[in-house]
């Protein structure tokens, strides 16, 4: 009978709010708590939380032909003296159906039954427009359900459980998963987060990709079987779980996905990757140099062996078709061949004894090492690694960076892809940058903290398989820009290609794309039909900052390589701005104790914390990470320390030219943990800046004359434009005082009069 009466005591609702389910969505399963009537009082006043912190989530979803049941496992915690009631709230995706949903009371299990959707509405309605939290609109205009929790004793845990079901829908052949765990606005605090996801199709799996998680992916030997997990800690503000993945039989798998919001520029990911299962005959037989620096510094800290190590694992791990050879420098080269000589068992023994024999001393000549290495290359079409390994500066024979950038530029043969490793502080990160930059291939560095071995020998593990080289894609008349990486690398075994950039069209187009590049010599072509640029896609609102990552991780590329330019400067200072990206130009996000964030008339002033101004005589920023300092504004005048000559050795300029491929690299479109969050916050696409107590859109421009509308919070009005446009309602979560640009419109949100 006990257990029977609890159950009764547990309100179930489903509450489907006027609209479709936006993939925006960004909000987690919470418990909104009151005081039990009927219960003894605590014996001194109890301040409620706005909702009940999170101490764990644990999420297990299986995923079979594209059916997802998702079981979800929430602990809360109730940390006041008293018996408390709540009401639970969680966001249902569009498709879902619940099967089960279940409170724990100690040691049992109750399970309850679906109550009226009409109760449930009616219920929301009356907290939101009571508790007056804006932080509760984030579940306006999504499906909810809604139960009644009680009780929930004083100081104890109250753990939840829920599954549900839904068909995941496909995009361009690329199936989407979402679970939402981000809050966005502090409405509730999450502890630790852990998540396991187990997907099985007919066909192999290819492209699984998460933009908002670092995830491992464990496949079974049957590529149609995959798990991935992810697990986040306690303290960051969490975002959305997603979750991409196609499937297809393909020799190279494609995925597409889109953004788009009316009247703007669209923006698309591409994801090429290739099967798991090319046989040996299929892999392109390639010509590899080695290039070491050996001289006199290279004998420090252990150098020397580690780079011996790894270089000795790059030997031994070539394959019989290919070729290559070893040169080391100091004060002059020395090659082990005067040619590529075949990496057979005989070619192999002799690279190990070669490199095996080198010993650290002299100078440090890169100018002659490199072009003797470049002249190792013939005309044929095999795949043409470079990888040059130095721990110095140029001392002996040719040593202007120009000279050296512009010998190389003459002696470059066709198809060479030059890779550089820079090892430790003292390299010249300008002339590395350079010649991987100008050569097709990429710079890496290896601080005094990171294993030298380890991290070249993955670099030989990963190019020892190339698969498709030389790549070309056709979009198949899509007008497309600013797309990244500028350049297609090739494609390796294990490895995947992120394609991002912009696209303009009038009409929405579905179009064949065409994939080409060369295995074994021989150029082969691939079509993916039937793929879609649509008008206006409200899905996959990371894309744009994603994009943003990018291009500003090529610019100050071009600034490091190539010299400040003020045009360069200010293209980073407005896109960290309106994204929330930390620049050496931006130091607004990496704050002390005020920020610096552009107004709304596009100038920079001190930002205001919690509400206040800044005293006029407070300092307003600390330096940025590259040396930088925030306030350059559009046709502003260089700060001074962006003015001058970018540093090109030392950790800093190491720390900078990592930073700038991090970004051009990035998959994630990631919080930076030096973000104040107290003057700036990230809504889907958007950022927001704190100014004089006002939440406003970076895209606000006071002098853009668009059409405005003025809501004034909780009121009639405010949730009828929340009905018109269920997105505002992650924007308006925000707080009371709100500007947000959104379809050419801009909304302004002022509190309630009391």
């Amino acid at each position: 009978m006990l257990i029977r009466a609890r159950i009764t005591q547990l309100l179930f609702g489903l509450l489907l709010i006027t609209g479709a389910l936006l993939t925006s969505a960004r909000a987690q399963g919470v418990i909104v708590p009151g005081i039990c009537d009927d219960c003894p009082r605590p014996p001194r006043p109890v301040q409620l939380p706005r909702s009940l912190p999170i101490k764990s989530i644990k999420l297990d979803t299986k995923i079979a032909a594209q059916v997802a049941t998702t079981h979800v496992e929430q602990i809360f915690r109730n940390d006041t003296d008293a018996v408390l009631e709540g009401t639970y709230f969680f966001p249902v995706p569009e498709t879902a159906s619940v099967a089960e949903f279940a409170i724990w009371d100690g040691n049992r299990r109750l399970v309850g039954e679906v109550r009226s959707r009409e109760e449930a509405r009616r219920i929301y309605d009356e907290i939101v427009r009571r508790q007056r939290d804006p932080g509760l609109l984030e579940y306006a205009g999504k499906n909810l359900f809604q139960a009644r929790i009680f009780p929930i004793p004083p100081h104890s845990d109250k753990k939840l459980e829920l599954t549900y079901t839904q068909v995941l829908r496909a995009e361009s052949g690329t199936v989407a998963y979402r679970y939402p765990l981000g809050t966005g606005h502090n409405l509730v605090e999450i502890g630790t987060v852990s998540g396991r996801v187990e997907i099985e199709g007919k066909d192999s799996l290819r492209n699984i990709y998460s933009p908002s998680h670092a995830i491992d992916v464990n496949r079974t030997r049957e590529s149609t079987r995959a798990n991935i997990s992810f697990e986040s800690a306690a303290g960051r503000e969490p975002q959305d779980f997603q979750l991409f993945y196609t499937i297809s039989n393909e020799d190279f798998g494609l995925s597409l996905l889109t953004h788009r919001e009316p009247g703007k520029d669209g923006y698309f990911l591409l994801m090429i990757s290739p099967k798991d299962n090319f046989n040996e005959t299929e892999y392109a037989a390639k010509d590899v140099v080695f290039v070491l620096d050996t001289s006199g510094s290279m004998a420090e800290e252990g150098k020397m062996e580690k780079a011996r190590a790894a270089l000795l694992f790059g030997v031994k791990t070539l394959r019989p078709d290919d070729r290559f050879n070893v040169i080391s420098f100091a004060g002059e080269e020395h090659l082990m061949a005067n040619g590529l000589i075949a990496a057979n068992d005989l070619g192999r023994t002799r690279g190990v004894e070669f490199v095996q024999g080198l010993r650290p001393s002299g100078g440090t000549n890169i100018n002659d090492a490199l072009l003797a290495a470049l002249k190792q290359f013939d005309s044929s079409d095999r795949p043409k690694l470079l990888v040059f390994l130095t721990d110095g500066l140029p001392t002996v024979g040719e040593t202007n960076v120009a000279r050296i950038v512009e010998n190389a530029r003459n002696a470059h043969g066709r198809g060479v892809r030059l890779f550089t490793f820079g090892v430790g502080y003292d390299v010249n990160t300008a002339l590395l940058d350079k010649l991987a930059s100008e050569n097709g291939g990429v710079p890496d560095y290896v601080e005094p903290k990171e294993d030298l071995e380890v991290k070249v020998s993955s670099f030989f593990a990963k190019v020892n398989y190339p698969v498709l080289t030389d790549l070309e894609l056709d979009l198949g008349g899509v007008e497309s820009d600013l797309v990244y990486p500028r350049e297609l690398p090739d494609l390796f075994r294990g490895t995947q290609i992120t394609l991002i950039g912009r696209y303009r069209n009038a009409s929405e187009q579905h179009v064949r794309l065409r994939l080409t590049g060369k295995t074994n010599e021989q150029t082969r072509s691939f079509n993916y039909d039937n793929l879609s640029f649509p008008l206006d896609t409200d899905a996959n609102d990371f894309l744009p900052r994603l994009w943003a990552t990018r291009r500003v991780g090529w610019l100050m590329e071009q600034i490091r390589t190539n010299g400040e330019q003020k045009e360069l400067v200010d293209e980073i200072t407005d896109l960290g701005t309106r994204y929330g990206i930390v620049t050496p130009y931006t130091s607004y996000l990496a704050l002390e104790q005020t920020a610096v964030t552009r107004d709304v008339n596009g100038a920079f002033a001190a930002g205001a914390v919690n509400g206040r101004r800044a005293p006029a005589d407070q300092p307003t920023a600390r330096r940025g990470v590259l040396g930088g300092i925030g306030g350059a504004g559009a046709g502003a005048p260089l700060p001074k320390a962006a003015a001058e000559t970018v540093t090109v050795t030392g950790e800093s300029a190491v720390r900078a030219s990592k930073d700038a491929r991090t970004k051009q690299e990035s998959l994630r479109a990631e919080d930076d943990e030096r973000m104040n969050v107290n003057v700036a916050r990230k809504v889907a696409d958007k950022t927001f800046y704190l100014r004089d107590g006002v939440w406003t859109d970076a895209e606000f421009k006071a002098d853009a004359h668009l059409p405005e509308t003025t809501l004034s919070f909780g009121t009639d009005a405010y949730f009828d434009a929340l009905k018109r446009e269920p997105k505002l309602a992650d924007f308006f979560a925000l707080g009371e005082r709100v500007v947000v640009v959104y379809k050419g419109h801009v909304y302004r949100v002022n509190a309630a009069t009391k």
